[in-house]
């Protein structure tokens, strides 16, 4: 049985170029989260902390190497360059920033320290330090 050329037809090519574009969004977007995070870092151990159930979009992750190299986003930063980030960040997202200090466990603890303090320059208050809760096998 052939159709007819009056009936209505639903053109289904814009809903599939849609759906083609969220595809191509969401994977591109996904990986980008973890982008920042330096993963050959060995992070100290916590066998009693308490993993991390839900993570704020906001939180600014900051490594430091056990050479004392402070990065964001694997971009090597001076004090007054990562101070000067943290302001411009309560500037713009208020003082609830959540801060993730991720060192290495050779980190010296005075590099630690010089981000806490930039954190405190800047008014920021919400710091967690990253650790593995389990041995990587």
């Amino acid at each position: 049985m052939r159709r007819r050329e009056d009936e209505p037809g639903m053109n289904m090519t814009p809903m599939i170029d849609v759906v083609f574009q969220l595809i191509i969004f969401f994977v591109i977007t996904a990986d980008l989260q973890n982008k920042d995070l330096d993963f050959a870092f060995r992070l100290a151990m916590a066998p009693h902390g308490t993993p991390v159930e839900k993570v704020n979009p906001l939180t600014i992750n900051i490594n430091v190497d056990e050479k004392g190299t402070v990065t964001i986003g694997r971009v090597p930063l001076t004090a007054a360059q990562l101070t000067a980030i943290l302001r411009a960040s309560v500037a713009q997202y208020g003082q609830r920033i959540p801060i993730v200090i991720r060192g290495d466990r050779m980190s010296r603890h005075e590099s630690v320290r010089a981000i806490m303090d930039a954190c405190t320059t800047a008014g920021l208050w919400r710091i967690k330090f990253a650790a593995y809760k389990e041995e990587a096998r």
